[in-house]
């Protein structure tokens, strides 16, 4: 549901800029009882360069934003604070491969 998340966010906030060329893999999901927050590390997955700029944007406030915006929500959902890392990584024609897609369980 956190990776359904993050998405939500980079399609809101990019509109059209970004087609459905994305894809959140969480990397990693970990809750600490004894610090009472959760970590998680996720990459978003684009298929050019291009889109990943636009997710990053200037000086990397795009990001920043979504990253912000998604914590928010996934705190309301855990009831716990959340500490959140986002990575943008190109992998070319990615919605072509079929192993990429059995990752993300496609």
């Amino acid at each position: 549901l956190a990776s359904e998340i993050i998405r939500e966010k980079i399609l809101h906030k990019t509109r059209e800029e970004i087609p459905y060329a994305v894809a959140v893999v969480l990397e990693e999901f970990k809750e600490e009882p004894d610090k009472n927050f959760t970590v998680i590390r996720a990459t978003i997955l684009v298929e050019r360069d291009s889109q990943k700029r636009i997710i990053i944007g200037q000086g990397g406030r795009m990001l920043k934003e979504i990253g912000q915006k998604a914590r928010i929500e996934i705190e309301k959902m855990l009831s716990r604070k959340v500490y959140l890392e986002l990575w943008v990584k190109v992998k070319e024609n990615w919605r072509q491969d079929e192993r990429v897609l059995k990752e993300l369980g496609y």
